[in-house]
């Protein structure tokens, strides 16, 4: 008998299907020739997707199968009759490789399956992704990138162009992207380090944690902390109702938080400077050696004597200008303390 068991698992793998014994092997693999790749489209009822850039000669995507009741030992005829009750599959349409898996079930069961495609594409291929539960993975795409996620996480690595993905529950992670970069998440938290570009990052409760962007950057959370080191470029960071700390700010910034303390060191400054805190205390550190502009008011404010300053400063309020005037520095914090400090 273990003989004849081995010899049919051969012949499964011969022609590239699986039994889910070793959830990493792919259920189904097809093949394309790379050169006549352009796009790829890929949609799942609840699995996971991921897609891969490459110089490979060859596309591919590979298709898993899982149980969605901690099952993972379904033969290949246990998993064929479960596919009756879904719409499954991955075709070249023209220069498009498409792949589908959706569920013909009205409602979720203890049969229900997990289907997750996996592809790997040339580089310069434009994706379009979406899965109404799993997480999505891009990584090392130079074509535009867009999918969503009903609730599954998502991560992006080394893509180029534009890039919009969102999950409306999920966190997310960005490294080493540029372009249009366009992020989002309903609950999640958020990391994006080492991007450059035009930078669009929001979620409605989440934290978010930055580290090395460069451009136009804007980062908003109704709800969670922010956390940032090294801005360059022209910056907005906003939370409703958590803390900003953002260290080695080169360029513009705009930051703002309904209640929460601000840190912010800024080492250049850009075209502006704008902090509002409503309930609050903001401690900042900027060059007083530059022509600034200052408009500055808070419940106490403390502050090192300023040089060249001319105008109006008492323990409330600070308006006026520092050697002649310049960059326009706003700090307000309506209920809380200001600490100013030169570098």
């Amino acid at each position: 008998m273990k003989t004849l068991n081995s010899f049919l698992l051969l012949i499964l793998v011969t022609f590239g299907v699986f039994a889910q014994k070793d959830t990493n092997k792919p259920y189904m693999v097809k093949t394309f020739t790379a050169s006549a790749i352009k796009n790829l489209k890929m949609n799942s009822s609840g699995g996971s997707l991921s897609v891969v850039g490459t110089k490979d000669a060859e596309a591919k995507l590979e298709v898993y199968v899982y149980s969605n009741n901690s099952d993972d030992n379904l033969s290949k005829e246990e998993i064929e009759e479960r596919l009756q009750n879904y719409e499954l599959s991955v075709s070249q349409d023209g220069n498009t490789i498409v792949a589908f898996a959706k569920s013909k079930m009205k409602s979720w069961n203890k049969k229900s399956l997990n289907i997750a495609f996996k592809a790997y594409v040339p580089e310069n291929v434009t994706t379009d992704i979406h899965t109404s539960g799993g997480s999505i993975s891009v990584k090392g795409i130079s074509g535009n990138a867009v999918g969503s996620t009903s609730g599954g996480s998502i991560n992006v690595r080394d893509c180029k162009n534009k890039i919009a993905l969102k999950t409306s529950g999920g966190s997310i992670t960005a490294n080493d992207c540029s372009g249009s970069v366009n992020l989002s998440t309903s609950g999640g938290s958020i990391t994006a380090n080492d991007c450059d570009g035009t930078i669009d990052l929001s979620t409605s409760g989440g934290s978010l944690t930055l580290e090395a962007l460069k451009g136009t950057i804007k980062a908003v959370t109704s709800g969670g902390s922010i956390t940032a080191s090294e801005l360059r470029g022209e910056s907005i960071v906003r939370t409703s109702g958590g803390s900003i700390s953002l260290r080695r700010v080169y360029g513009a910034l705009e930051a703002s938080t309904s209640a929460g303390s601000v840190d912010v060191e800024v080492l250049e400054l850009g075209k502006y400077l704008n902090i509002n805190v409503t309930a609050g205390n903001l401690s900042i550190k900027l060059p007083m050696n530059k022509g600034v502009t200052l408009d500055c008011s808070a419940s106490k404010i403390n502050s090192e004597s300023l040089n060249n300053f001319s105008g109006q400063f008492d323990k409330k309020s600070i308006k006026g200008t520092l050697n002649g005037g310049g960059v326009p520095v706003k700090l307000v914090v309506n209920t809380g303390n200001l600490t100013m400090k030169g570098l």
